[in-house]
């Protein structure tokens, strides 16, 4: 039987840190990668009053001794683990895995109370009693289903199941006015103690539930279930569709931030690389510039050699050195005519005329 939720709740509170892969501790070995094949069975685990037993047979339990070192075949060690297993999970597998592997040949029969014993002793349960036996049913490590199992175990029932060992965690379960349910089981030395998954009870998923009410309202009214089947009234029901609504605007105002505020990051990465683009092109297009017009270009070059050109283009050939001179007559000396004299020149012309020859006019110039 599960534990109650009322007594004991701070000792069996749930560890949330360092739980791993469907609550596992670090305590519990992780079974190493196996080649893909079938290990499940076929069929759902069969009810107790649908299994024929062999009363021919006496019932001699075997001792926890015997129950390690093996049995034959044909005597399995007979274990029995109860329980509600409502909303059933992964902390009850690993529980029921446990009591199938507690002894090397194991055949294991799980009790699932009913919903008149749950919830006079316990609570009212999320799920009913067939669907919590047809969860259990179809649990891999389970062989055989009791329904409608006792709140606490009598002699005659262990008797009747031919029950070697009964698996339960080891901590004291007060119920039905007793400290612990399963203290005379202890005594007679029948416990097998299993060790609870940390994180992960029945009661955690229902308080997640409750936490979370709003949510899971407005989710199930999205999915199409009527604010009658849910028990919400009609004013919270327009109370969720306007939530579920501003959600959405909410939701298309985020997209459209995350939008532009992608349009902004790609135009900025554009605009940084046309600046780059540009500063690269005007240091081509001024290194070009200053390589043609600059003190050194190549345009102060061609003007030089268009110059020289010119210069040479206009400036007379001289006469070669090797040329012959040809000697002329000398002219008879100029003359003025009706004197003598030399003619009058200026003081300028006086000084010029001292170091000067005399003018000579050639023959053809005098005629």
């Amino acid at each position: 039987m599960e534990p109650p939720t009322s007594s004991r709740l701070n000792s069996r509170k749930r560890r949330k840190d360092g739980s791993g892969p469907n609550g596992a501790t670090e305590l519990d070995g992780i079974p190493p990668k196996m080649s893909r094949r079938s290990l499940g069975l076929r069929e759902p685990a069969p009810f107790s009053d649908e299994v024929e037993i062999d009363y021919s047979k006496p019932y001699i339990r075997v001792t926890y001794e015997e129950a390690m070192r093996g049995t034959p075949l044909d005597r399995p060690v007979r274990v029995y683990a109860d329980g509600i297993f409502d909303l059933f999970h992964s902390g009850h597998a690993r529980a029921l895995m446990q009591a199938k592997n507690l002894f090397p040949n194991t055949y294991l029969i799980v009790g699932v109370c009913s919903d008149e014993l749950t919830h006079n002793f316990k609570g009212f349960t999320v799920m009913n009693e067939n669907e919590r036996y047809d969860a259990v049913q179809h649990c891999r490590y389970v062989d055989e289903v009791v329904r409608n199992a006792p709140w606490t175990l009598t002699p005659e029932f262990l008797a009747e199941h031919r029950i070697d060992f009964v698996a339960h965690d080891d901590i004291p379960y007060s119920s039905a006015g007793s400290d612990d349910v399963y203290k005379h089981i202890k005594e007679a030395g029948m416990f097998a103690p299993t060790q609870r998954t940390e994180g992960i009870s029945t009661s955690d998923i229902i308080t997640r539930i409750v936490r979370d009410y709003d949510v899971y309202v407005r989710r199930n009214l999205q999915r199409g279930y009527t604010a009658k089947e849910l028990n919400v009234s009609f004013i919270n029901e327009k109370k969720y569709h306007l939530q579920e609504r501003v959600d959405k605007v909410k939701k298309r105002v985020k997209d459209v931030e995350e939008k532009s505020k992608e349009f902004v990051q790609k135009v900025e990465e554009k605009s940084i690389d046309l600046i780059q683009k540009w500063e690269e092109k005007s240091r081509e297009f001024i290194g070009n510039f200053l390589e043609m017009f600059g003190p050194e270009g190549a345009l102060k070059h061609m003007l030089k050699e268009g110059k020289g050109r010119m210069l040479q283009a206009i400036s007379p050939k001289q006469s070669p050195s090797s040329s012959p001179t040809h000697d002329r007559s000398p002219s008879p000396s100029f003359r003025w005519p009706f004197s003598t004299k030399t003619p009058p020149s200026s003081p300028t012309n006086r000084s010029r005329n001292e170091s000067s020859v005399t003018y000579d006019i050639s023959e053809d110039e005098e005629d």
